[in-house]
């Protein structure tokens, strides 16, 4: 069985300032600091003498690798990121970034914040905005029944409440 797999939907190209910011971080110390100290083993490992059988040099040239891929990664991915730093004009509707709250059948209180699919989270309730939860909640108001679909079977919840939280000032909008 061969390795192909059909291509699926391109991921969305939104991410918050603070996801932007971590993985912006992420990339500055790759390059500035990571791979410049394994560089720096590798030229030790490859000092040693024979490299064919330099477990040091192999793996530290293995590191390099996976390093160069996450770095190139992330900077196409940044470069073509669209940072949403601003609350939407209805606050009472659920788009990119709202934090909602969510009730099930049985009374269970579930909260969630929409984010880019580089954020996503599920410990921190951060859930991408191209899963099924989120494509089914968005557009939903308070009090709005959402269908979402899963593999135990089809989920109803219900929307509580909604919010934002101002990118300037880390409360919540109105």
């Amino acid at each position: 069985m061969g390795r192909w797999r059909p291509k699926g939907q391109p991921a969305s190209k939104y991410i918050t300032p603070e996801g932007y910011r971590r993985l912006d971080d992420e990339l500055r110390t790759l390059w500035k600091q990571v791979r410049p100290e394994v560089t720096r083993a590798v030229q030790e490992a490859a000092a040693q003498g024979d490299r064919s059988e330099n477990a040091e040099y192999i793996y530290g040239k293995k590191q390099l690798r996976e390093i160069d891929r996450r770095i190139r990664f992330l900077s196409k991915r940044l470069d073509g990121m669209t940072v949403v730093d601003r609350v939407p004009e209805d606050v009472g509707k659920v788009f990119f970034g709202a934090w909602v709250e969510l009730e099930d059948d049985h009374g269970e209180l579930e909260t969630y914040r929409l984010v880019g699919p580089d954020e996503a989270d599920a410990a921190r309730g951060y859930v991408s905005v191209d899963a099924p939860l989120a494509r089914a909640l968005l557009g939903k108001r308070q009090d709005d029944e959402a269908r979402v679909r899963t593999p135990t079977g089809e989920r109803c919840l219900y929307v509580n409440r909604i919010w934002y939280l101002d990118p300037e000032q880390e409360t919540p909008a109105p």
